[in-house]
């Protein structure tokens, strides 16, 4: 089968791999047949994920066909579509039993990371009975591969980590496809205003049509003075950093209000400055998290009833075979203004 490998920091290829087997018996081997790309595979290629070593298979969203299943799999059948979640779950476990199904101690986020993932003709999903997720009848497969990760993080790790409630002001750092995501869930809370930041002129004229209140475009430096102008002196209730460099870090940390609460989402490769000097006495939480796709089932409810529509963050299309190039569309966004790419296995 034709797969998308990871080569080392700047490097990949689309190669010949054998198709995937049946490893243990609650394996399920699934027939890919859309993906996409995520910004977490950008910072793989980076060299900023450890975990994941050259020779591995990239990609960890997607919908397909169940192919086949192991001895164990009670859930599922060949010919079942499925949406695949990126975190795989036991459902088992102590991290599983508390809901964190990103600690599973035998899953996690290891498509794409620790075993193969999903930018390939097929792919092995471990725990296939908890971490695969049946596609309604007539469903638009285009926009449950959102659910694969980028919807749950954005809600999981921005929104109900950072608290958002009605009336309060929120502030996105980053209107790329997981910041775009959070702006669409925290809608569900009817935040007074949702900021959203970005040095791209484009992602922010999109963030308006998605709900933002007020853009600010941080190329001049003075986003947190702009912030501050919009909320009074005070700053935001909630500042969701949705990018994972320092400096979208720091912004947060000079626009969070006392009493507020700062949400990573985005995966940070170097370290960041913790400013205590200035933030020791103003009451805020930090609050970090990998998503553990808990929100699924409700996330696709939303969907189906039309509530949020994130096939408007799709951009482009492409096929399997044209992987490398969706990946170069993909990488300079600023110039191709992508959002997600869909790729047709």
């Amino acid at each position: 089968m034709k797969a998308l490998v990871y080569r080392g920091p700047g490097r990949k290829a689309v190669e010949d791999r054998p198709k995937p087997t049946i490893q243990a018996p609650g394996d399920a081997i699934v027939k890919i047949v859309k993906t996409t790309i995520c910004g977490t595979d950008l910072h793989i290629l980076k060299g900023d994920v450890a975990t994941c070593q050259p020779g591995r298979i990239l990609g960890h969203e997607g919908v397909g066909i169940v192919d086949s299943v192991g001895a164990g799999v009670t859930a599922f059948k060949p010919g079942d579509r499925v949406l695949i979640s990126c975190i795989s779950s036991c459902g088992k476990c102590d991290y599983c039993r508390r809901g964190m199904y990103s600690h599973c101690t035998t899953g996690g986020w290891i498509l794409g990371n620790m075993i193969d993932g999903t930018q390939a003709e097929y792919v092995r999903t471990p725990h296939a009975d908890t971490s695969l997720y049946p596609i309604p009848e007539g469903s638009d497969e285009e926009a449950l591969v959102m659910l694969s990760d980028i919807l749950p993080t954005g809600f999981e790790c921005g929104v109900l980590n950072g608290k958002v409630a009605p009336g309060s002001t929120v502030a996105i750092v980053g209107a790329g496809p997981i910041g775009l995501a959070a702006l669409l869930t925290a809608q569900f809370y009817s935040p007074a205003e949702i900021i959203m930041i970005d040095l791209d002129d484009n992602r922010l004229g999109l963030a308006r049509q998605f709900g933002a209140t007020h853009t600010v475009n941080s190329k001049d430096g003075k986003a947190a003075d702009a912030v501050k102008a919009l909320t009074g002196g005070t700053g935001v209730d909630t500042a969701i950093e949705a990018v994972g460099v320092p400096a979208t870090f720091l912004l947060c940390e000079d626009i969070v209000a006392p009493g507020g609460t700062i949400a990573n989402v985005g995966v940070h490769g170097a370290k960041v400055d913790l400013h205590l000097e200035t933030l020791w006495s103003q009451n805020i939480t930090i609050t970090t998290r990998l998503v553990d796709t808990v929100t699924t089932t409700m996330l696709l409810k939303t969907v189906q009833s039309k509530k949020i529509d994130p096939t408007r963050l799709i951009t482009h299309r492409f096929k399997l075979d044209q992987i490398l190039e969706a990946y170069d569309t993909f990488g300079h966004a600023a110039d191709t203004q992508a959002l997600k790419v869909i790729i047709a296995a």
